[in-house]
This record gives C-alpha cells, sequence and structure tokens, in this order.
C-alpha cells in the first residue's frame, strides 16, 4: 500500500511538473505576443487600414470660391463690387458606402495578416523553445555519459595495473572521452545561441535565462488527420485573408461601375452690390441654388474599372486554390513527421531500456573477466545515441503538434 502510495506521488508530480512546463511555454508566448517588433508593426499596418474607411466615405471636400469685380458689372441696382460662391460635389447613391466597404474589408483582411503573422511567430517560439530543451537535454545527457565513460577507465586502469588486460583499453576510452568533450562544448556554444535567439524573439535582454523542463510534455494531437485538415481549410489565416480580400474585390467592383454614374453639384452664389447712380445703397443678390451635373461621357475608363477587378478576383480565386493546395501539401508531410515522431518516441524508449541493461551486463563481465572492452564502448555509444534520439523524439513530435496548430490559424 506504502509503495502504492510512493507511486501516485510521483506520478501527480510528473504531471504537475508538466503542466507548469506549458504553463511556463505559455507565459513566453504571451511576452512575445506583447513585445515582437514585427507583431507590433503587422498590428500597426492594421490599426493603419482602419483610419482609411473614414476617409473614403467623407464627401468631397466642398468649394469656395471668391470672385472680385476689377471692373464692376453695373446693374439696374448697382454695380456688382464681388462674388461670393459654395458648392458642394455628391457622387451617385451607394458609392460612399461601397468605398467604405472596400476600406472595412481590406482592413479586416489586414487583421488576417496581423493573426498570421501572430500564429507564424508562436510557432517559432515554441519550436526555439523545443530546440533549447534538447540542447539542454543533450548537454545533460553527453555530461552523463562522461561521468560513465570515466567510471570506465578508471576500471581500465584497475585492470591494465594489475595486468590483466593492455593499455589498448585506456586509450580507446580517452579517445571517447576526447570526442564526447569536443561535442559538450560545441553544445554549450549552440546553448548560448539557441538562448539569444529565443530571447531575440520575445524583444528581451538576450542574456535573459529561459527557463526549460526537466522533461518535456508527450501530449498526442487531439484531432484525427481529417478534422485537422477540415479545420486548416476553415480556419487558416492566409485563406480567411483571401476570403476578405474577395470581398473587397466584389465591393470594388461595385464602386467602379458606381463611378461611371453622373454626380451632381449644389451650390448658391452671393453677389455684394455696391450703389447705383442715384447714389441709394445697393442689394445684396442670391441666386440660389446653382446646379451641376458631371457626365462620365468616355465610357472606356470605367469599363477598363470594372474588368480590372474581374481579372483581380479571378486571379485571387486561383490564389486561394493555390493556397489551399499548398497548405494541404504541407499538412500531410507534417502529419508524416508527427506519426514518424511518435514511432520514434516508443522506438527509442524501448532500445534505451535494451541498450542499458546490456551495458550493465557488459560492464559486470568486463568487471569478472577479460571480456572485449571494444563491445562495452560500442554499447555505450548506442546508449548515448538511444538517450538523445528519445530525446530528439520528444521534441520533434510536439515541433510538429505545433506546426499543425499554426496551420490552424493558433
Amino acid at each position: 500500500m506504502k509503495k502504492y502510495k510512493i507511486i501516485i506521488g510521483m506520478l501527480i508530480l510528473l504531471i504537475s511538473s508538466v503542466a507548469s512546463a506549458q504553463n511556463r511555454l505559455n507565459k513566453y508566448l504571451e511576452i512575445a505576443a506583447e513585445n515582437n517588433p514585427e507583431l507590433k508593426a503587422r498590428f500597426d499596418e492594421y490599426m493603419a487600414a482602419l483610419e482609411v474607411a473614414p476617409q473614403v466615405k467623407a464627401l468631397p471636400d466642398p468649394q469656395v470660391a471668391f470672385g472680385y469685380f476689377i471692373q464692376p458689372v453695373e446693374t439696374r441696382v448697382g454695380p456688382q463690387q464681388f462674388k461670393l460662391s459654395a458648392s458642394q460635389m455628391f457622387p451617385w447613391f451607394g458609392t460612399l458606402k461601397a468605398k467604405e466597404n472596400v476600406a472595412i474589408q481590406t482592413a479586416k483582411a489586414k487583421y488576417e495578416l496581423f493573426e498570421e503573422s501572430k500564429s507564424k511567430l508562436f510557432n517559432t517560439v515554441r519550436n526555439n523553445y523545443f530546440n533549447l530543451y534538447f540542447n539542454y537535454k543533450a548537454i545533460d545527457i553527453t555530461m552523463e555519459n562522461l561521468d560513465i565513460l570515466h567510471i570506465f577507465r578508471k576500471l581500465a586502469i584497475i585492470k591494465v595495473e594489475a595486468g590483466l588486460v593492455s593499455s589498448l583499453d585506456e586509450y580507446r576510452i580517452s579517445i571517447e572521452i576526447n570526442d564526447l568533450e569536443n561535442q559538450l562544448a560545441l553544445l554549450k556554444d549552440q546553448q548560448h545561441v539557441l538562448t539569444t535567439t529565443f530571447n531575440n524573439l520575445l524583444n528581451v535582454d538576450e542574456k535573459s535565462l529561459v527557463d526549460v523542463p526537466n522533461l518535456l510534455w508527450s501530449d498526442d494531437f487531439p484531432l484525427n488527420k481529417e478534422a485537422a485538415l477540415d479545420s486548416i481549410i476553415q480556419k487558416n489565416h492566409q485563406l480567411l485573408g483571401i476570403d476578405l480580400q474577395q470581398e473587397a474585390l466584389q465591393y470594388k467592383k461595385e464602386v467602379a461601375s458606381l463611378m461611371g454614374k453622373p454626380s451632381f453639384k449644389i451650390g448658391l452664389d452671393y453677389t455684394v452690390v455696391g450703389k447705383g447712380e442715384n447714389n441709394m445703397a445697393g442689394t445684396d443678390a442670391f441666386m440660389f441654388p446653382s446646379v451641376g451635373v458631371t457626365i462620365p461621357l468616355y465610357r472606356n475608363k470605367y469599363k477598363a474599372m470594372v474588368q480590372e477587378v474581374a481579372y483581380l478576383e479571378s486571379a485571387k480565386a486561383n490564389e486561394k486554390v493555390d493556397k489551399t493546395n499548398m497548405l494541404e501539401t504541407l499538412f500531410e508531410n507534417n502529419w508524416k513527421d508527427y506519426r514518424d515522431a511518435v514511432r520514434r518516441l516508443s522506438l527509442y524508449e524501448k532500445q534505451l531500456e535494451l541498450a542499458r541493461k546490456s551495458l550493465t551486463l557488459l560492464e559486470t563481465d568486463y568487471s569478472t573477466g577479460n571480456k572485449n572492452f571494444e563491445e562495452i564502448l560500442r554499447m555505450e555509444r548506442k546508449v548515448l545515441k538511444y538517450n538523445l534520439e528519445l530525446e530528439k523524439a520528444r521534441a520533434d513530435k510536439q515541433a510538429s503538434v505545433s506546426f499543425i496548430n499554426y496551420l490552424m490559424g493558433k
């Protein structure tokens, strides 16, 4: 019963540690979303696009004119001295609303571009985090194997001094130690590069320590293949952006058609009249209203504008088909990588266990007899390889899950 409680307690601690590691990564994603300069740039572009709608839905600026008569025009009531006029142009009904709709849909497309950049950033942050984890584990595993090799070397030295084996065993293990120490130095340099890259994504101090878990979680992807692909087609931000661009083009075609309609001008004139010949006060005269119509006579220009949008609509439709095909290809390739990582994870767990057992037996045989020392080194290399491959499979599995989530717009 006591043993059962200990096992349950260890399992709870492991689950808690995994959950804590995922929370730490989520915290880093929040920091990246708040600080990353590229993401800020995409958001500013979206905010700028929102400011277009109030501009295009407004009426053209009214025109005000002042005219002064150098030689006053004599009228029955007196000479005309100067003239004020104001006019306002009105486009065809619905033109301004259509222009506003174009701007709104374009801004929404910009927002999807922002969301795409955020999803891409999150995927990059997660991948760098998994690379940091693997490099950290590689350092830990390499140091652990160095400790094992140092123990073997001590054992070999004892047997050499006892005259049981030749110095060749000591030389062989020294070669292995030198190789691993060189590999360890490279891994430590790589850790610095990965840490700097990760912190730059978060736009924080490049020397900030990154909290990496001792054991990476190995959660499976929650959806089946068909459901994941359907989710990508429906929620991918690139495809959603193209949909919004297509809607904007529909409104743009409407604008082009409406611009071929007449526009109207309404205004008024105010004329100041001076004193007449009999020294009588002049009378200000109003001329209201003045009405004008702009008639678009050159129809080819407006037909070309409509045809231009039609070609753009066809281009966007083809672009969406191409993007859908590309995303499906990316998904299929990544799904293959995900399944491969799942298989490798199971395989290397078994292989590592067998290799460790074999190494223990070989060590015992060597200690009690004169077994081939080269076989011990060969098995030790397999222990190192399977240990590294196991951690690489863990990192690759979560990287594949991350990329699928990115394709799904998460």
